[in-house]
């Protein structure tokens, strides 16, 4: 029973709120979820609909249904051990007085 856990993935279905915004202060598209639905380490979510395009100064809200697929108990180990590691990749430590290329 424990091995059928740790392989299984759960999907369903959850209405949402996207919110796209492009302008000098800020870029950025972020889902909000109806049903205050969390999304861990190795979870999917899938919007539905067409993409959405903005202009430079506009945003907009629109409302989406989208698929969110759970990862499996050991996708989301796999996901925390890996994530960890490439997170140490993005970080540039030096210690001279200046930056070399």
């Amino acid at each position: 029973m424990i091995s059928t856990l740790a392989l299984t993935r759960q999907r369903f279905d959850v209405p949402c709120i996207v919110e796209v915004e492009c302008s000098a202060e800020s870029l950025h598209a972020h889902v909000v979820f109806d049903d205050d639905v969390a999304i861990g380490p190795g979870d999917e979510v899938l919007v539905h609909g067409a993409p959405v395009r903005v202009g430079f100064g506009e945003s907009r809200v629109i409302r989406r249904q989208a698929t969110v697929v759970r990862a499996s108990g050991l996708s989301r180990l796999w996901t925390r051990l890996t994530g960890t590691f490439e997170a140490t990749e993005l970080m540039d430590v030096s210690f001279t007085e200046r930056m070399t290329l």
